[in-house]
């Protein structure tokens, strides 16, 4: 599904001209006083610097950013996704492939301002688009930096690459300022993401994420030079032994979203984190088993598929 550059304006433009960021920061920021960004609902007050399960306060934590070259191609493009790792998580996937980041904090404070430029910064480096990595614990932050990026010529398209462990009340404040979003369905058994994320409801919450992610911005839609502008782009990360039970996702997203999904069906899992020596997680995928996802996401007739396509 194509779109031609010069007819695409980033989301956020158009709300900054209306003059609605002050309400949606000020909302946010409300949320902040009995944590409710998630579906954790922690209820601390992060504004006085207590902590939650995501470990994330009042400001922004990043572990590093640049453009990233190792993203899908709609994002990666010719000069790289501009990503900004985001310290910490809501989720607590004891195989994260970004464990240093996600469970021990790597990563440092920083002021709202240097956030913001450091969006503009990544611009000016000629990425295609500003790619926020698990963002979910820090839309206020988010939001408030946006405004100065703006002020300073920000202009390229907004990634919300997320876990897919997210709260509908809080991407309705990101309705009008993410043009795409990148979630990642990870389990689509309850007992699954219980046993792995600490989150028994992580398939009920990513199911109404996902409608509401896509209520907003729709399919994927790519410029003449195979950039994204806008839509949901959604990863699956194939695990051992179908743990991420891969054929009710892609039915989910078949049947509930849009055949015309893009999805990048992942076969990059390795063992890292804090897995069990007895855990089915020890071990790679087989090759078998990643033809297995394929084959279901075909059957399904979801075909644009990242690596396929």
């Amino acid at each position: 599904m194509n779109m031609k550059t010069k007819s695409f304006e980033p989301a956020y433009s158009k709300t900054y001209r209306e003059g609605l960021f002050p309400d949606k920061i000020e909302k946010a920021f409300q949320m902040l006083e009995a944590c409710s960004l998630c579906p954790r609902n922690c209820g601390v007050n992060r504004l006085k610097e207590k902590k939650g399960f995501c470990c994330a306060g009042k400001l922004p934590e990043v572990s590093s950013y640049s453009p990233h070259f190792g993203e899908e191609r709609p994002l990666v493009g010719f000069h790289g996704s501009g990503t900004i790792f985001m310290t910490h998580c809501n989720l607590g996937c004891i195989f994260c492939q970004n464990y240093s980041i996600s469970h021990l904090g790597e990563g440092k404070e920083i002021s709202l301002e240097r956030f913001g430029k450091m969006m503009v910064e990544l611009q000016r480096l000629g990425c295609h688009n500003i790619n926020f990595v698990s963002p979910s614990h820090y839309v206020p932050q988010i939001l408030k930096a946006l405004p100065e990026a703006i002020s300073m010529g920000l202009s390229v398209p907004l990634v919300y690459n997320t876990g897919g462990y997210d709260s509908v009340n809080t991407l309705q404040l990101l309705d009008g300022i993410i043009d795409i979003y990148m979630p990642d369905f990870k389990y689509s058994r309850s007992n699954v993401a219980d046993k792995y994320a600490q989150a028994p409801d992580y398939p009920q919450m990513a199911k109404l994420a996902f409608k509401e992610m896509h209520r907003q911005v729709g399919d994927l839609l790519i410029n003449e030079q195979g950039i994204a502008l806008r839509g949901v782009l959604v990863r699956h990360l194939v695990l051992p032994e179908d743990l991420a039970g891969t054929e009710e996702v892609m039915h989910f997203l078949a049947s509930e979203i849009s055949k015309e999904t893009y999805v990048n069906i992942m076969d990059q899992y390795y063992p890292c984190g804090n897995i069990p020596l007895d855990s089915p997680l020890r071990r790679r995928i087989t090759q078998a088993e990643f033809n297995q996802a394929i084959e279901a996401a075909k059957k399904e007739g979801i075909t644009r598929l990242d690596k396929f396509i």
